[in-house]
């Protein structure tokens, strides 16, 4: 099976995978010796339904209740237990969580974008992913009885600050 990547992308002989030590073994980073500076990560995802279901959210009338505003609350509950279901991730103290959802009616999507912030010694990238992947999952679970065709899709990372490797945006 050939590879899609682009070779330049793949990592140099200085970027090494870091969960994994000399002999090839899984292990968590040490962070000790980082500064703690303040981390800030943005993430963002979509989920696609038939334009029926989007009604449904946006009326209010889930037989489950209010999708948006449970989706939030499970979005930052998401962030917060990051380390529970990510098994070589550290728990952080978060500062902040901000979770807003965005409806397209014109594509039938609920966009969802997550903001988390800690001051510590790693970034919090993997919190911001969480938290929209688990924003979406909720709205997919609240509203699977009138759609189990959703889909989610462009979960990712729009940008990082803080820490050793500074600030990153994606192209967008």
């Amino acid at each position: 099976m050939t590879s899609t990547h682009d070779s330049a992308a793949l990592p140099s002989s200085q970027e090494q995978l870091s969960h994994f030590d000399a002999a090839g073994q899984a292990h968590m980073v040490d962070v000790g010796a980082k500064d703690e500076t303040r981390r800030v990560a943005v993430a963002a995802g979509s989920i696609r339904m038939r334009p029926a279901t989007l009604a449904i959210i946006l009326e209010g009338s889930a037989k489950k209740g209010d999708v948006l505003g449970i989706a939030r609350i499970a979005a930052i509950m998401g962030a917060k237990r990051t380390s529970d279901l990510v098994p070589l991730c550290h728990p952080l103290a978060l500062t902040r969580v901000a979770v807003d959802f965005e409806t397209d009616a014109a594509n039938h999507q609920v966009h969802c974008r997550a903001q988390v912030e800690t001051y510590g010694k790693t970034g919090v990238e993997m919190e911001a992913l969480t938290a929209v992947q688990i924003g979406l999952l909720t709205i997919y679970d609240m509203c699977k009885a009138v759609d189990r065709g959703m889909v989610m899709t462009d979960i990712r990372v729009l940008e990082k600050q803080g820490g050793k490797s500074g600030d990153w945006s994606a192209a967008l």
